[in-house]
């Protein structure tokens, strides 16, 4: 690991935060195997959230530092314990019953037939699993997606797990299931955040998350912080209430970082089951944020309200919003983004000084918006691509604001920007001596200064922090293919359509606080004053006191003025006089004591 890289913990509770995570984990290993990467020096340094280790066999193994929490039945043909430590001595040893012995077989749950042989993790290929040949190949199921036909396949449909997707090996000390409550089920469900807060309180729950983060952390040399995707809608928001509460007692100073992920909702979800969402979705939102570094939910859903609204529109994407296995990709493609600033190898920016630049006058909630992929043609440059966007940014919304999706300059008080896949030949505009620059960005010298001015021009009263990366996103072979037919296989923006599909794409993507965090917080509150709470007795009867609550609405207002344009804001160490002018941000990074963190 390179001498600034520290490490990181994640943390993943929840089927759809592990449907998120998934992806992200196949994205990473594909990157790491990527030409791309090794033609820029590899800019990510991937130990930050792996880690290596031996197995029983003498094996290698490069796995996530990752703990997994999900419900009984999530698995599939994932064994809690993987495959990568076990001694098979064991399963050969002579039982100590002499009598006669009654074997009684399950049928083995079906893999998912998108992933050939080859392609599985290098776990499920020494124990010499195929998955069934469902379709003649895997070529045959990606022409599914772009629509040749006769040769679709359903087996999106039939993607119900997010272990169908695994293509990373998992260490035996990752994956946690929780056995008192089923997946999926219409009995023993995790349905309300009062369920979630008191599974974590127990003795036994509590000393196993004790236990798996102890080893992770102890064979860390510097430990940055934590990263915790939660799900949001359903139990599992007290669950990650607790891990954090958890997180920030047993390792004070350390940065914690929380993604509030939820599906998109199909429209026959009844009145009582999207009520309790909303409610769960209050309280995850306020206990996360109060005892988080950055707190940031991550949906397509336009509203975390009882009515989701039209899903998040994204250009040059044509996915199936009600898929979670094509919404949580999205999520996690610009998640890989979002969270490179302190992953990168030369001249990191810490977890922890990231959340301070973001995180100033109580604003710990966090909005993420991306553009995938990021619209530059493959004979353009930079300053061409950024000129046509010079009155909007060019990203959508990835967190419910309540609007389409577009952002206005002028709310924004603080971003961090990343921006990966434009090589170093597209970074600036090669014009000949002497002739007059198209637009400022083309008078930059170097890529960083153009997106840095570039940002400046859009929000002239933020401060932003920008990275500009070279390698680009490589899309591993269990990523859906729903890019429309405009993007070349290399991602980039094309009038003719393409002959196959997108091998890899560049990404802008950014963590901004802005005034339409005080619309999504606002509009929650406004909406639950609408209802009789006490018609939703059995929320209240699983832990939560109705105090409890009234008290969480009354913080949540408190964190929505936070964001409102109409408070004016000064430094605590000057007060303005009565004649003094309103405060703003300057536009300048030298406010903050720490690096620009350009690379």
């Amino acid at each position: 690991m390179g001498e600034q890289c520290g490490e990181v913990v994640t943390l993943q509770l929840g089927h759809y935060a592990s449907f998120v995570g998934t992806h992200w984990w196949n994205l990473q290993t594909a990157m790491r195997s990527s030409p791309l990467a090794q033609n820029v020096d590899l800019e990510i340094c991937s130990d930050v959230l792996f880690r290596q280790g031996v197995t029983l066999r003498g094996l290698e193994t490069y796995t996530p530092r990752l703990i997994l929490m999900d419900l009984k039945g999530s698995l599939d043909s994932l064994r809690e314990e993987g495959y990568l430590y076990e001694d098979k001595r064991t399963m050969r040893s002579t039982p100590g019953w002499r009598g006669i012995l009654t074997t009684h077989q399950e049928e083995p749950s079906q893999r998912n037939p998108f992933l050939s042989d080859s392609e599985m993790p290098c776990s499920h290929r020494q124990e010499g699993a195929a998955f069934p040949q469902a379709c003649s190949g895997v070529q045959d199921v990606k022409d599914g997606l772009t629509g040749n036909a006769g040769k679709s396949c359903t087996w999106e449909q039939r993607v119900n797990v997010w272990s169908d997707l695994l293509q990373t090996d998992l260490h035996m000390k990752s994956v946690c299931v929780i056995n008192r409550y089923n997946h999926g089920g219409e009995t023993d469900t995790l349905d309300s955040f009062g369920q979630g807060e008191a599974l974590l309180k127990e003795s036994c729950y509590l000393d196993d998350l004790e236990d798996r983060l102890h080893f992770f952390t102890e064979e860390c040399d510097y430990l940055q912080g934590f990263q915790v995707l939660c799900d949001l809608h359903n139990g599992f928001s007290g669950v990650g209430a607790q891990v954090a509460e958890f997180l920030r007692d047993q390792y004070p100073g350390r940065g914690i970082l929380t993604w509030g992920t939820s599906p998109v909702q199909p429209g026959e979800a009844d009145f009582r089951k999207r009520t309790f969402q909303m409610l769960n979705t209050i309280m995850g939102t306020v206990k996360m944020s109060s005892v988080s570094s950055l707190f940031c939910p991550l949906s397509l859903n336009s509203s975390l309200g009882r009515r989701p609204g039209v899903p998040t529109s994204l250009p040059h994407v044509l996915y199936d919003p009600v898929l979670p296995y094509h919404s949580s990709a999205i999520l996690a493609l610009a998640l890989e983004t979002l969270t490179a600033p302190y992953r990168l190898r030369s001249s990191p920016l810490p977890m922890q000084h990231l959340a301070e630049a973001l995180n100033t006058c109580g604003r710990k909630v966090v909005r993420a918006v991306a553009s995938l992929p990021f619209p530059i043609q493959a004979g353009s440059s930079l300053p061409d691509a950024l000129l046509s966007h010079m009155t909007s940014a060019p990203w959508s919304s990835l967190t419910p604001c309540g609007t389409s999706g577009l952002s206005n300059p002028s709310n924004c008080f603080s971003q961090c920007v990343v921006l990966r896949g434009i090589r170093k030949d597209q970074q600036r505009s090669y014009q000949p001596r002497g002739a007059r620059s198209l637009s400022v960005l083309h008078a930059q010298d170097t890529g960083p200064e153009t997106l840095q001015c570039y940002l400046q021009s859009l929000y002239p009263q933020a401060v932003s922090v920008s990275h500009l990366l070279q390698a680009p996103c490589k899309l591993p072979s269990a990523f859906p293919q729903f890019f429309s037919p405009q993007v070349s296989k290399d991602g980039f923006i094309q009038l003719s359509e393409r002959p196959k599909g997108v091998e890899h794409i560049p990404v802008l993507a950014a963590l901004q606080t802005s005034e339409d965090i005080h619309r999504l917080l606002n509009g929650l509150d406004e909406e639950v004053k609408k209802l009789d709470v006490r018609r939703f007795s059995t929320f209240f009867t699983t832990g939560v006191e109705q105090e409890d609550f009234e008290e969480a609405l009354h913080q949540m207002q408190d964190l929505a003025q936070c964001y409102s344009d109409s408070r004016v804001l000064w430094p605590s160490s000057s007060p303005p006089g009565p004649t003094s002018a309103p405060w703003l941000p300057p536009p300048r990074l030298s406010w903050w004591r720490i690096p620009l963190g350009i690379s």
